[in-house]
């Protein structure tokens, strides 16, 4: 790929570069991958059930009419 003469090229940006684009090729499961896989997959959508069916119908957001009681 040709680049223009105004820009200059750092080699160290360059291999940061390459190595972000291969990380996937060079990827393993070790416990830690392993681990937060578990905790993106599993255990956050897991929480955010939880917190949701507990508190669904728990409050009424339709407000006050004219006439009505507070509580």
């Amino acid at each position: 790929m040709a680049v223009p003469s105004f820009l200059k090229v750092d080699p160290a940006i360059e291999r940061w570069n390459r190595m972000r684009e291969d990380a996937y090729k060079h990827f393993r499961f070790t416990p830690r991958t392993t681990w937060v896989a578990m905790c993106g997959f599993v255990l956050v959508p897991g929480a955010i059930y939880y917190l949701a069916s507990k508190t669904h119908l728990k409050w009424n957001w339709a407000g006050k009419r004219k006439g009505e009681a507070l509580a």
